[in-house]
Protein backbone atom coordinates (compact mmCIF):
# COMPACT_ATOMS: atom_id res chain seq x y z
CA UNK A 1 0.00 0.00 0.00
CA UNK A 2 1.39 3.43 -0.99
CA UNK A 3 2.46 6.13 1.39
CA UNK A 4 -0.50 8.53 1.33
CA UNK A 5 -2.30 10.93 3.61
CA UNK A 6 -5.90 11.55 4.43
CA UNK A 7 -6.84 15.21 4.09
CA UNK A 8 -8.86 16.61 7.00
CA UNK A 9 -7.98 20.30 6.71
CA UNK A 10 -10.27 22.81 8.39
CA UNK A 11 -12.04 24.94 5.79
CA UNK A 12 -13.07 28.38 6.95
CA UNK A 13 -16.29 29.90 5.71
CA UNK A 14 -16.45 33.34 4.05
CA UNK A 15 -16.11 35.99 5.10
CA UNK A 16 -14.85 34.36 8.25
CA UNK A 17 -13.42 31.36 6.42
CA UNK A 18 -12.13 32.87 3.17
CA UNK A 19 -13.52 32.84 -0.37
CA UNK A 20 -15.92 30.15 -1.52
CA UNK A 21 -15.37 27.91 -4.53
CA UNK A 22 -18.10 29.78 -6.36
CA UNK A 23 -16.69 33.17 -5.42
CA UNK A 24 -13.26 32.15 -6.65
CA UNK A 25 -14.67 31.30 -10.04
CA UNK A 26 -16.59 34.59 -10.15
CA UNK A 27 -13.34 36.51 -10.27
CA UNK A 28 -12.22 34.91 -13.53
CA UNK A 29 -14.73 36.38 -15.96
CA UNK A 30 -17.26 39.17 -15.60
CA UNK A 31 -19.85 40.60 -17.95
CA UNK A 32 -20.02 44.34 -17.26
CA UNK A 33 -23.10 46.30 -18.25
CA UNK A 34 -21.39 49.68 -18.57
CA UNK A 35 -19.26 51.71 -20.93
CA UNK A 36 -16.10 51.67 -18.81
CA UNK A 37 -13.07 49.61 -19.76
CA UNK A 38 -12.88 45.97 -18.71
CA UNK A 39 -9.88 46.62 -16.51
CA UNK A 40 -11.57 49.42 -14.65
CA UNK A 41 -14.70 47.31 -14.29
CA UNK A 42 -12.77 44.38 -12.84
CA UNK A 43 -10.98 46.66 -10.40
CA UNK A 44 -14.37 47.97 -9.26
CA UNK A 45 -15.59 44.44 -8.64
CA UNK A 46 -12.50 43.53 -6.66
CA UNK A 47 -12.82 46.74 -4.67
CA UNK A 48 -16.50 46.06 -3.94
CA UNK A 49 -15.90 42.45 -2.95
CA UNK A 50 -12.95 43.02 -0.68
CA UNK A 51 -14.28 46.24 0.80
CA UNK A 52 -17.54 44.51 1.61
CA UNK A 53 -15.81 41.41 2.98
CA UNK A 54 -13.37 43.43 5.07
CA UNK A 55 -16.17 45.49 6.55
CA UNK A 56 -18.04 42.37 7.62
CA UNK A 57 -14.94 40.74 9.12
CA UNK A 58 -14.04 43.81 11.15
CA UNK A 59 -17.56 44.17 12.49
CA UNK A 60 -17.74 40.51 13.47
CA UNK A 61 -14.49 40.69 15.37
CA UNK A 62 -15.56 43.90 17.07
CA UNK A 63 -19.02 42.70 18.01
CA UNK A 64 -18.06 39.25 19.26
CA UNK A 65 -15.29 37.91 21.48
CA UNK A 66 -12.56 35.65 20.07
CA UNK A 67 -13.61 32.10 19.32
CA UNK A 68 -13.44 29.91 22.46
CA UNK A 69 -11.20 27.46 20.61
CA UNK A 70 -7.85 27.60 18.90
CA UNK A 71 -7.39 27.09 15.19
CA UNK A 72 -7.00 23.42 14.33
CA UNK A 73 -5.05 23.95 11.15
CA UNK A 74 -1.56 23.53 12.59
CA UNK A 75 -2.64 21.09 15.28
CA UNK A 76 -4.28 18.72 12.84
CA UNK A 77 -1.47 18.87 10.33
CA UNK A 78 0.74 17.12 12.87
CA UNK A 79 -1.84 14.37 13.34
CA UNK A 80 -2.34 13.38 9.74
CA UNK A 81 -1.83 9.66 9.53
CA UNK A 82 0.64 8.09 7.12
CA UNK A 83 -0.18 4.97 5.16
CA UNK A 84 1.89 1.83 5.20
CA UNK A 85 4.04 1.16 2.13
CA UNK A 86 2.07 -0.20 -0.78
CA UNK A 87 2.43 -3.85 -1.67
CA UNK A 88 4.09 -4.24 -5.05
CA UNK A 89 1.97 -6.66 -7.13
CA UNK A 90 3.39 -9.04 -9.66
CA UNK A 91 3.46 -7.97 -13.28
CA UNK A 92 0.33 -10.02 -13.92
CA UNK A 93 -1.64 -8.20 -11.22
CA UNK A 94 -3.27 -4.73 -11.36
CA UNK A 95 -1.27 -1.71 -10.32
CA UNK A 96 -2.27 -0.71 -6.79
CA UNK A 97 -4.44 2.45 -6.71
CA UNK A 98 -4.93 2.80 -2.96
CA UNK A 99 -4.69 6.59 -2.76
CA UNK A 100 -7.52 8.37 -0.89
CA UNK A 101 -9.45 11.24 -2.50
CA UNK A 102 -8.39 14.85 -1.93
CA UNK A 103 -10.66 17.56 -0.63
CA UNK A 104 -11.86 20.55 -2.67
CA UNK A 105 -10.67 19.12 -5.99
CA UNK A 106 -14.08 19.15 -7.68
CA UNK A 107 -14.89 16.71 -10.48
CA UNK A 108 -11.95 14.98 -12.13
CA UNK A 109 -11.65 14.61 -15.90
CA UNK A 110 -11.64 11.40 -17.93
CA UNK A 111 -7.89 11.70 -18.39
CA UNK A 112 -7.32 11.94 -14.63
CA UNK A 113 -8.99 8.55 -14.08
CA UNK A 114 -7.34 6.73 -16.99
CA UNK A 115 -10.20 4.28 -17.41
CA UNK A 116 -9.07 1.33 -19.54
CA UNK A 117 -11.68 -1.44 -19.74
CA UNK A 118 -10.59 -4.94 -20.67
CA UNK A 119 -12.03 -6.30 -23.92
CA UNK A 120 -12.02 -9.91 -22.79
CA UNK A 121 -13.82 -11.52 -19.87
CA UNK A 122 -11.23 -12.30 -17.19
CA UNK A 123 -11.20 -13.59 -13.62
CA UNK A 124 -7.67 -13.46 -12.21
CA UNK A 125 -6.17 -13.45 -8.74
CA UNK A 126 -2.79 -14.01 -7.19
CA UNK A 127 -0.43 -13.67 -4.26
CA UNK A 128 2.64 -11.46 -4.15
CA UNK A 129 5.98 -12.36 -2.57
CA UNK A 130 5.15 -10.36 0.58
CA UNK A 131 1.91 -12.29 1.12
CA UNK A 132 -0.40 -9.57 -0.19
CA UNK A 133 -3.12 -10.65 -2.61
CA UNK A 134 -4.73 -9.10 -5.68
CA UNK A 135 -7.65 -9.78 -8.02
CA UNK A 136 -8.93 -8.54 -11.35
CA UNK A 137 -12.11 -9.43 -13.21
CA UNK A 138 -14.13 -8.04 -16.09
CA UNK A 139 -17.42 -8.77 -17.79
CA UNK A 140 -20.42 -7.51 -19.69
CA UNK A 141 -24.07 -7.24 -18.61
CA UNK A 142 -26.90 -7.00 -21.15
CA UNK A 143 -30.48 -5.81 -20.73
CA UNK A 144 -33.57 -4.53 -22.51
CA UNK A 145 -33.61 -1.79 -25.17
CA UNK A 146 -30.01 -2.45 -26.09
CA UNK A 147 -28.65 -1.90 -22.60
CA UNK A 148 -25.02 -2.93 -22.17
CA UNK A 149 -22.62 -2.45 -19.28
CA UNK A 150 -18.95 -3.32 -19.68
CA UNK A 151 -17.08 -3.37 -16.39
CA UNK A 152 -13.73 -4.14 -14.78
CA UNK A 153 -13.09 -4.70 -11.06
CA UNK A 154 -9.73 -4.93 -9.35
CA UNK A 155 -8.23 -4.72 -5.89
CA UNK A 156 -5.64 -5.84 -3.41
CA UNK A 157 -5.15 -6.64 0.27
CA UNK A 158 -2.16 -6.82 2.60
CA UNK A 159 -1.15 -10.18 4.05
CA UNK A 160 -2.89 -9.49 7.39
CA UNK A 161 -5.97 -7.78 5.91
CA UNK A 162 -5.27 -4.51 7.71
CA UNK A 163 -5.11 -2.54 4.46
CA UNK A 164 -6.90 -3.00 1.17
CA UNK A 165 -8.18 -1.20 -1.92
CA UNK A 166 -10.86 -1.82 -4.51
CA UNK A 167 -11.72 -0.07 -7.75
CA UNK A 168 -14.37 -0.57 -10.42
CA UNK A 169 -14.67 0.97 -13.90
CA UNK A 170 -17.71 0.78 -16.16
CA UNK A 171 -19.28 2.09 -19.33
CA UNK A 172 -22.99 1.85 -20.15
CA UNK A 173 -25.08 2.46 -23.24
CA UNK A 174 -28.48 1.69 -24.77
CA UNK A 175 -30.42 2.35 -27.98
CA UNK A 176 -31.90 5.64 -26.73
CA UNK A 177 -28.46 7.23 -27.00
CA UNK A 178 -27.74 6.99 -23.29
CA UNK A 179 -24.03 6.69 -22.46
CA UNK A 180 -22.31 6.55 -19.09
CA UNK A 181 -18.72 6.32 -17.90
CA UNK A 182 -18.00 5.72 -14.22
CA UNK A 183 -15.56 4.81 -11.47
CA UNK A 184 -15.94 3.69 -7.87
CA UNK A 185 -13.04 3.16 -5.46
CA UNK A 186 -12.65 2.47 -1.76
CA UNK A 187 -9.93 1.51 0.66
CA UNK A 188 -8.55 1.42 4.16
CA UNK A 189 -5.14 1.29 5.82
CA UNK A 190 -3.59 -0.30 8.89
CA UNK A 191 -4.23 2.82 10.99
CA UNK A 192 -7.99 2.50 10.55
CA UNK A 193 -8.34 5.32 8.00
CA UNK A 194 -10.97 4.59 5.35
CA UNK A 195 -12.29 6.28 2.22
CA UNK A 196 -14.73 5.94 -0.66
CA UNK A 197 -15.12 7.84 -3.94
CA UNK A 198 -17.30 7.60 -7.04
CA UNK A 199 -17.31 9.52 -10.34
CA UNK A 200 -19.83 9.50 -13.18
CA UNK A 201 -20.16 11.13 -16.59
CA UNK A 202 -23.44 10.75 -18.50
CA UNK A 203 -24.72 11.68 -21.96
CA UNK A 204 -28.44 11.47 -22.68
CA UNK A 205 -31.15 13.18 -24.67
CA UNK A 206 -33.69 15.22 -22.76
CA UNK A 207 -37.06 13.59 -23.48
CA UNK A 208 -38.94 16.91 -23.35
CA UNK A 209 -36.65 19.26 -25.29
CA UNK A 210 -34.77 16.65 -27.38
CA UNK A 211 -31.56 18.46 -26.47
CA UNK A 212 -28.39 16.53 -25.71
CA UNK A 213 -27.24 16.79 -22.07
CA UNK A 214 -23.99 15.90 -20.36
CA UNK A 215 -23.91 15.47 -16.60
CA UNK A 216 -20.83 14.98 -14.44
CA UNK A 217 -20.77 14.17 -10.73
CA UNK A 218 -18.45 13.06 -7.96
CA UNK A 219 -18.88 11.92 -4.35
CA UNK A 220 -15.96 11.63 -1.94
CA UNK A 221 -15.60 10.80 1.72
CA UNK A 222 -12.93 9.82 4.20
CA UNK A 223 -12.69 9.02 7.89
CA UNK A 224 -9.72 9.04 10.23
CA UNK A 225 -9.05 5.98 12.32
CA UNK A 226 -7.04 7.86 14.93
CA UNK A 227 -9.41 10.66 15.94
CA UNK A 228 -12.92 11.99 15.51
CA UNK A 229 -12.40 13.41 12.03
CA UNK A 230 -13.99 12.89 8.63
CA UNK A 231 -15.33 14.69 5.57
CA UNK A 232 -17.81 14.24 2.73
CA UNK A 233 -18.28 16.09 -0.59
CA UNK A 234 -20.82 15.87 -3.40
CA UNK A 235 -20.21 17.75 -6.66
CA UNK A 236 -22.33 17.97 -9.80
CA UNK A 237 -22.38 19.74 -13.17
CA UNK A 238 -25.11 19.65 -15.83
CA UNK A 239 -24.99 21.08 -19.36
CA UNK A 240 -27.17 21.13 -22.45
CA UNK A 241 -26.53 22.07 -26.06
CA UNK A 242 -28.22 25.50 -25.77
CA UNK A 243 -26.05 26.82 -22.94
CA UNK A 244 -28.20 25.83 -19.95
CA UNK A 245 -25.78 25.04 -17.12
CA UNK A 246 -26.13 24.02 -13.48
CA UNK A 247 -23.29 23.48 -11.01
CA UNK A 248 -23.17 22.88 -7.30
CA UNK A 249 -21.56 21.20 -4.31
CA UNK A 250 -22.43 20.05 -0.80
CA UNK A 251 -19.62 19.59 1.71
CA UNK A 252 -19.33 18.49 5.31
CA UNK A 253 -16.37 18.02 7.62
CA UNK A 254 -15.59 17.25 11.24
CA UNK A 255 -12.40 17.55 13.27
CA UNK A 256 -12.73 16.68 16.94
CA UNK A 257 -14.75 19.53 18.52
CA UNK A 258 -15.46 21.41 15.28
CA UNK A 259 -17.85 20.70 12.41
CA UNK A 260 -18.46 22.70 9.24
CA UNK A 261 -20.81 22.67 6.24
CA UNK A 262 -20.80 24.32 2.85
CA UNK A 263 -23.34 24.47 0.02
CA UNK A 264 -23.16 26.47 -3.20
CA UNK A 265 -24.86 26.51 -6.56
CA UNK A 266 -24.83 28.22 -9.94
CA UNK A 267 -27.55 28.25 -12.60
CA UNK A 268 -27.37 29.72 -16.11
CA UNK A 269 -30.49 29.41 -18.25
CA UNK A 270 -28.61 29.97 -21.53
CA UNK A 271 -30.57 33.16 -22.25
CA UNK A 272 -28.78 35.56 -19.92
CA UNK A 273 -30.36 34.80 -16.55
CA UNK A 274 -27.91 33.91 -13.76
CA UNK A 275 -28.44 32.71 -10.20
CA UNK A 276 -25.59 32.06 -7.73
CA UNK A 277 -25.59 31.35 -4.03
CA UNK A 278 -23.33 30.16 -1.21
CA UNK A 279 -24.13 29.12 2.36
CA UNK A 280 -21.42 28.15 4.85
CA UNK A 281 -21.64 27.58 8.57
CA UNK A 282 -19.75 25.91 11.40
CA UNK A 283 -20.17 25.01 15.05
CA UNK A 284 -18.26 23.63 18.02
CA UNK A 285 -19.27 21.18 20.72
CA UNK A 286 -19.17 24.11 23.15
CA UNK A 287 -22.15 25.62 21.34
CA UNK A 288 -20.52 28.40 19.34
CA UNK A 289 -21.96 28.76 15.82
CA UNK A 290 -21.14 31.10 12.97
CA UNK A 291 -21.81 31.42 9.28
CA UNK A 292 -21.96 33.48 6.13
CA UNK A 293 -24.24 33.30 3.07
CA UNK A 294 -25.02 35.32 -0.05
CA UNK A 295 -27.10 35.15 -3.21
CA UNK A 296 -27.18 37.03 -6.51
CA UNK A 297 -29.66 37.10 -9.40
CA UNK A 298 -29.08 38.98 -12.66
CA UNK A 299 -30.56 39.32 -16.12
CA UNK A 300 -29.53 41.86 -18.79
CA UNK A 301 -27.64 43.98 -16.29
CA UNK A 302 -30.51 44.20 -13.80
CA UNK A 303 -30.50 42.22 -10.57
CA UNK A 304 -29.76 42.03 -6.89
CA UNK A 305 -27.31 40.70 -4.33
CA UNK A 306 -27.98 40.00 -0.68
CA UNK A 307 -26.28 38.24 2.18
CA UNK A 308 -25.86 37.72 5.90
CA UNK A 309 -23.01 37.12 8.33
CA UNK A 310 -23.94 35.77 11.76
CA UNK A 311 -22.58 34.42 15.04
CA UNK A 312 -24.18 32.69 18.04
CA UNK A 313 -22.35 32.39 21.37
CA UNK A 314 -22.48 29.27 23.58
CA UNK A 315 -24.96 31.07 25.86
CA UNK A 316 -27.33 31.91 22.99
CA UNK A 317 -26.40 35.52 22.28
CA UNK A 318 -26.82 36.20 18.55
CA UNK A 319 -25.15 38.78 16.34
CA UNK A 320 -25.88 39.24 12.64
CA UNK A 321 -25.47 41.68 9.79
CA UNK A 322 -27.60 41.61 6.64
CA UNK A 323 -26.83 43.52 3.47
CA UNK A 324 -28.26 43.91 0.00
CA UNK A 325 -27.80 45.60 -3.36
CA UNK A 326 -30.31 46.44 -6.09
CA UNK A 327 -28.81 47.02 -9.54
CA UNK A 328 -31.08 48.99 -11.86
CA UNK A 329 -29.03 48.57 -15.03
CA UNK A 330 -28.51 52.32 -15.48
CA UNK A 331 -25.37 52.80 -13.40
CA UNK A 332 -27.33 53.29 -10.16
CA UNK A 333 -27.06 50.81 -7.28
CA UNK A 334 -29.18 50.84 -4.14
CA UNK A 335 -27.22 49.54 -1.14
CA UNK A 336 -28.81 48.81 2.21
CA UNK A 337 -28.16 46.82 5.37
CA UNK A 338 -28.38 46.60 9.12
CA UNK A 339 -26.99 44.66 12.08
CA UNK A 340 -28.10 43.64 15.53
CA UNK A 341 -25.69 46.18 17.02
CA UNK A 342 -27.78 49.06 15.65
CA UNK A 343 -25.81 50.03 12.55
CA UNK A 344 -27.68 50.56 9.28
CA UNK A 345 -27.22 52.11 5.85
CA UNK A 346 -29.49 52.89 2.88
CA UNK A 347 -27.89 54.72 -0.03
CA UNK A 348 -27.92 54.98 -3.82
CA UNK A 349 -24.52 55.19 -5.52
CA UNK A 350 -23.13 55.42 -9.03
CA UNK A 351 -21.48 52.05 -9.64
CA UNK A 352 -20.85 49.64 -12.47
CA UNK A 353 -22.79 46.37 -12.44
CA UNK A 354 -20.53 43.39 -13.02
CA UNK A 355 -21.26 39.68 -12.86
CA UNK A 356 -20.42 36.45 -14.69
CA UNK A 357 -23.07 36.30 -17.42
CA UNK A 358 -21.89 32.92 -18.77
CA UNK A 359 -20.16 29.96 -17.10
CA UNK A 360 -16.40 29.95 -17.48
CA UNK A 361 -16.72 26.24 -18.37
CA UNK A 362 -19.70 25.43 -20.58
CA UNK A 363 -21.13 23.08 -23.19
CA UNK A 364 -18.29 23.36 -25.71
CA UNK A 365 -15.72 22.71 -22.96
CA UNK A 366 -17.43 19.65 -21.52
CA UNK A 367 -17.93 18.14 -25.01
CA UNK A 368 -14.23 18.60 -25.74
CA UNK A 369 -13.29 16.91 -22.45
CA UNK A 370 -15.69 13.96 -22.85
CA UNK A 371 -14.15 12.15 -25.80
CA UNK A 372 -14.10 8.76 -24.08
CA UNK A 373 -17.75 9.09 -23.07
CA UNK A 374 -18.82 10.12 -26.57
CA UNK A 375 -16.83 7.27 -28.16
CA UNK A 376 -18.78 4.53 -26.31
CA UNK A 377 -20.28 2.22 -28.93
CA UNK A 378 -23.78 0.85 -28.23
CA UNK A 379 -24.95 -2.62 -29.24
CA UNK A 380 -26.01 -2.98 -32.83
CA UNK A 381 -29.76 -2.48 -33.11
CA UNK A 382 -31.70 -4.98 -35.25
CA UNK A 383 -33.77 -3.50 -38.11
CA UNK A 384 -37.25 -2.40 -37.02
CA UNK A 385 -36.43 -2.49 -33.30
CA UNK A 386 -36.66 0.80 -31.38
CA UNK A 387 -36.05 1.69 -27.73
CA UNK A 388 -39.06 1.84 -25.44
CA UNK A 389 -39.19 5.52 -24.38
CA UNK A 390 -41.49 6.68 -21.58
CA UNK A 391 -42.51 10.33 -22.05
CA UNK A 392 -44.88 10.39 -19.07
CA UNK A 393 -42.21 10.44 -16.36
CA UNK A 394 -38.58 11.17 -15.68
CA UNK A 395 -36.04 9.10 -17.63
CA UNK A 396 -35.77 5.63 -16.03
CA UNK A 397 -32.55 4.54 -14.42
CA UNK A 398 -30.46 1.99 -16.32
CA UNK A 399 -31.49 -1.61 -15.49
CA UNK A 400 -28.19 -2.44 -13.84
CA UNK A 401 -26.22 -0.11 -11.61
CA UNK A 402 -22.79 -0.59 -10.05
CA UNK A 403 -22.73 -1.98 -6.52
CA UNK A 404 -24.16 0.25 -3.79
CA UNK A 405 -21.52 2.38 -2.05
CA UNK A 406 -20.42 1.36 1.41
CA UNK A 407 -22.10 2.97 4.38
CA UNK A 408 -20.81 6.47 5.00
CA UNK A 409 -17.99 6.49 7.56
CA UNK A 410 -19.50 9.72 8.92
CA UNK A 411 -22.69 7.99 10.00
Amino acid sequence: MAASRLDFRIVRIPSLFGRSESATRRRRKFGCWCSASGKKSEEKVEEWKWRSASRRVVRVNAATPPMPFASSQSRFASKQEKFHPRCAPRNSGPQSRDTPPKRDTGIASEKDWGIDLLNDKVNEFGTNEDGSTWFRESGEDLGEDGYRCRWTRMGGRSHDGSSEWKEMWWEKSDWSGYKELGVEKSGKNADGDSWWETWREVLHQDEWSNLARIERSAKKQAKSGAEDAGWYEKWWEKYNAKGWTEKGAHKYGRLNEQSWWEKWGEHYDGRGSVLKWTDKWAETKLGTKWGDKWEEKFFSGVGARQGETWHVSPWGERWSRTWGEEHYGNGKVHKYGKSTTGESWDIVVDEETCYEAEPHYGWADVVGDSTQLLSIQPRKRPPGVYPNLDFTSAPPSPPTDPPDPPKSPLE
